[in-house]
């Protein structure tokens, strides 16, 4: 449970490089604006993230030189990816940062692909995780997960990437059922996700780029 007594979630969000992120987004929207939409989408979740009442503040994970400008300006902590080891690595070692300066913290990932976050269904999905020591949230499709917690004194002992909902589970994380959070799940890896991300009504710097996928 989360026992902090400065109160609030830090929440850890890994970033690819731009050039690398959502290479599969290439085929629907094309070289050049693959790294744009990674960047809106890594905004729209940062600064929804900020806005949810029970987040404390966010650090992101990542060495991205325009990337850290621009979240930097959302009021994000950027930590760089200093073990370089992939997805889990990073996200390990942005929760160990965090811990550092706050050993209390209630701390989760979330992905940085979430470009319809709302920050009331975040809420309903932290207040979820405080009654247990560990949790997930499985994407939209029940294969990955979008949202790993670990309460004070627990390890986040993250295992994303490819069918992490069932390493969630097999670790011990209970996993979180709730209807109504589906801006929480729904990531985008591809032009099909991103259709169904617009439908719920994706954030403004996404928008701004006015790409209408096909649905």
């Amino acid at each position: 449970m989360n026992t902090d007594p400065d109160g609030g979630w830090s929440l850890v969000v890994p970033l690819k490089p731009l050039a690398r992120a959502k290479s599969r987004l290439a085929t629907a929207t094309g070289a050049l604006l693959r790294p744009r939409l990674a960047l809106a989408f890594a905004q729209d979740t940062v600064a929804a993230a900020l806005e949810c009442g029970r987040v404390r503040d966010v650090a992101v994970v990542t060495d991205d030189a325009v990337a850290a400008v621009a979240l930097a300006a959302l009021g994000a902590r950027i930590v760089p990816d200093s073990p370089g080891a992939g997805l889990n690595a990073a996200l390990a070692h942005g929760a160990r940062t965090v811990r550092g300066s706050r050993p209390g913290a209630g701390v989760a990932a979330l992905n940085a692909d979430l470009p319809a976050l709302r920050p009331g269904e975040l809420a309903r999905v932290l207040d979820a995780a405080g009654e247990f020591p560990r949790t997930f949230l499985a994407d939209a499709a029940e294969i990955g997960t979008t949202f790993l917690s670990a309460g004070p004194g627990v390890e986040l002992a993250p295992a994303f990437g490819g069918a992490s909902r069932r390493r969630h589970l097999s670790s011990g994380a209970v996993e979180i059922r709730l209807s109504g959070v589906d801006s929480v799940r729904r990531d985008v890896d591809t032009g099909e996700d991103l259709a169904a991300a617009w439908a719920l009504g994706v954030g403004p710097r996404t928008a701004a780029h006015r790409f209408h996928p096909a649905g």
